[in-house]
């Protein structure tokens, strides 16, 4: 059994668990006492002739184009094709986007990425190059109604070569199952004629975006202003971890630099997510700095979690962002249930540190308490967990949550489907 879940948990790159009784658990066997069988694991393969077909297929459909584009999406890392999408992007020359789950698969610093495709909720420009696009293909994708927001994307069936880790599905035409992601996308970028169309359309029509409005001296911090001083933290040597709410919209519009790590769970929407994912992430990359971007209402779920990343020594800079509730659900359904009772989370930290481990908390009010909370985290205090309370007002959201909520509130009240 434990040969069977660690060979699933290695061929499907998905968590595995066994069940066993707790009475039988330390009972010795004679098999105990013999050498371990040597493991070997089959490795996965493409039909040959599948593979083949599916390419040239692919091939024809992209090839006769005007302005294709490529589309990352989460799948990518499961089907551990990331390399093989990039080697497609650079044979084909093709504008590439990113869906919001599949972020940080991509690398943003490729000379001819344009962002992430969420729709009305995309990086500025981008949206509009994908859907009018004449052939896109879709590298891994999910969708649901969060990364649809709303099922409200408007892409054409009949247009679109959606690439799954073992099947590839061609407009409204062949399907080609056996057929590995990762084998598809390099036979293709064999394949695939030049065709820069897309990335050169999107090249003339680009505005860099602007920057926040200056602060006051002691004005009230912005969520905006904050997102502009954890941007410069971003590195090689950083990885950011954005929690279920506003922190999704705020975090997706971070450019991460080549080597930073990111995560986020869009498929559940699990409010607490982050609290735990940091915990494991920093265990499982301690050369890496974690920096987390999490919500009152979130923390407050997973809390706990804390205790355990101070056992084991993280350093990780947590930035709890304060605005008193669930913002992200006030803009699907409000009501009174999305408003929590405050905490004095860096007192709640304190106590769960007890002297014990690495640590250091603080609330900031404004930029300039931003700032030296940050110079302390990333200097005196780099080798300690840094817990930063960030007090913002309880309206002061990304206008992609306003508009990914109204989507999202509309596509939850439509009528039930008659049928």
């Amino acid at each position: 059994m434990i040969d069977t879940a660690i060979s699933t948990a290695l061929k499907e790159s998905k968590p595995v668990y066994i069940s066993i009784g707790c009475n039988l658990a330390a009972i010795p066997h004679p098999t105990f006492a013999r050498e371990p069988v040597p493991f070997v694991l089959s490795p996965k393969l493409s039909n040959k002739m599948g593979l083949e077909a599916a390419v040239e297929a692919a091939a024809e459909f992209l090839n006769k184009a005007v302005k294709p584009v490529l589309v990352g999406g989460p799948k990518l890392r499961v089907a551990k094709a990331c390399e093989a999408f990039v080697e497609l992007v650079d044979a084909g020359g093709y504008a590439v986007a990113v869906m919001p789950s599949g972020k940080g698969l991509v690398p943003e610093h490729h000379p001819h990425f344009i962002g992430t495709y969420w729709g009305a909720v995309s990086t500025a420009f981008c949206a509009e190059i994908v859907e009018s696009a004449d052939a896109y293909l879709f590298a891994g994708p999910i969708y649901n109604d969060y990364s649809s927001v709303g099922y409200s994307l408007l892409l054409k069936k009949e247009k679109a070569i959606i690439v799954q880790p073992d099947r590839v599905i061609i407009g409204n035409g062949p399907a080609f199952g056996c057929v590995l992601m990762k084998d598809f996308l390099r036979e293709l970028a064999k394949r695939l004629k030049h065709n820069n169309t897309a990335f050169e359309n999107y090249h003339r029509i680009f505005v860099p975006e602007g920057q926040p409005l200056k602060a006051a001296p002691k004005e009230p911090l912005r969520v905006n202003v904050l997102f502009q001083h954890i941007q410069k933290m971003l590195s090689g040597e950083t990885a950011v971890i954005a929690e279920t709410g506003d922190s999704w919209f705020n975090c997706q519009k971070l450019k991460l630099p080549s080597g930073c790590g990111y995560e986020f769970q869009m498929q559940y929407g699990s409010i607490g997510w982050s609290v735990g994912a940091t915990l494991g992430y920093a265990q499982a990359v301690p050369e890496k700095r974690v920096i987390a971007c999490i919500g009152d209402g979130s923390f407050q779920v997973t809390a706990q979690d804390v205790s355990t990343m101070l056992r084991c020594g993280q350093k990780t800079i947590i930035f709890l962002i304060n605005n008193g509730g669930y913002t992200i659900e006030v803009e699907i359904h409000d009501g009174p249930y999305n408003v929590i009772k405050n905490w004095n989370y860096t007192a709640l930290v304190d106590a769960i540190h007890n002297g014990e481990g690495k640590c250091w908390t603080t609330k900031v009010f404004c930029e300039e308490e931003l700032i030296e909370a940050i110079e302390t985290a990333t200097g005196a205090k780099k080798d300690c967990l840094c817990f930063i309370e960030v007090i913002v007002h309880k309206d002061d959201t990304s206008k992609e949550l306003l508009e990914w909520g109204s989507r999202v509130s509309a596509a939850n009240s439509r009528p039930p489907n008659p049928q």
